[in-house]
């Protein structure tokens, strides 16, 4: 399993949202489960203890990891394919030292184990080896969520002129103008990491500079022409 992680360092930064006006034929989706500010402690944000969000795929899906963020809980929740798996894991939090701990749990009544692992400061996390049946190239993209920077994760799909098409999942700081995350051309075996940044227009933009697409609200949609001339259309929506 190809292992995929990036991280983002913390920053304070000012927070603007700007309304959007709904008509009754035409209401943007908007995903009611999402928190709008950080659930991170600011104790945690140097620490493994905290928030790690991820994206998955090799099916769709996302993650978060809940390391004694409270003081009391070391829990997981992965939803794939709409299905919600609770994940627990009874390794012990020690201060000082890196967190490696399995989480474990059931899909459709088959047992589940993922490694989570992530350096003392909270930095690297990643998922170092996993077990979902039925799930055989699942790939994992994480990042640690603090409590200045609000991590989103979108859910996606991107179709082209070539013809192709695909899923792409990123993970999204706003705060940051970070993204980052992982795409599949429909059938494949194996997954590629993209990544850019977001302007100050809600641009999605790739690391050539190409704008891809724009937010609006929990909603993502753009078109744009690749470096072979193809046409590339993508939409996604938060979902966590």
């Amino acid at each position: 399993m190809k292992k995929i992680t990036f991280f983002f360092a913390a920053a304070i930064v000012a927070l603007s949202f700007a309304s959007c006006k709904k008509s009754s034929d035409d209401t943007p989706y908007t995903c009611t489960t999402c928190n709008a500010t950080s659930e991170a402690l600011a104790a945690n944000n140097a620490s493994s203890k905290g928030i790690y969000k991820g994206v998955l795929i090799g099916s769709t899906g996302t993650i978060k990891f809940d390391v004694l963020n409270n003081g009391s809980t070391i829990s997981a929740v992965m939803v794939i394919d709409g299905t919600t798996v609770n994940l627990s894991s009874s390794i012990t939090w020690v201060s000082g030292q890196s967190y490696v701990a399995p989480f474990t749990g059931t899909l459709n009544g088959s047992p589940v184990s993922i490694t989570f692992s992530v350096d003392e400061s909270g930095a690297t996390p990643t998922i170092t080896t996993a077990s979902v049946p039925g799930h055989a190239s699942i790939q994992f993209t994480l990042v640690k969520e603090t409590s200045v920077a609000l991590v989103e994760a979108f859910e996606g799909t991107y179709s082209t002129t070539k013809p192709e098409t695909g899923t792409f999942n990123i993970l999204v700081s706003r705060v940051l103008g970070k993204w980052g995350g992982v795409a599949r051309k429909t059938g494949a075996p194996a997954s590629g990491d993209i990544n850019g940044t977001i302007d100050a227009s809600s641009h999605l933009v790739d690391e050539d500079g190409t704008i891809m697409g724009t937010f609006s609200g929990d909603n993502l949609t753009g078109s744009f022409t690749d470096g072979n001339n193809n046409t590339v259309t993508i939409k996604g929506k938060r979902t966590l």
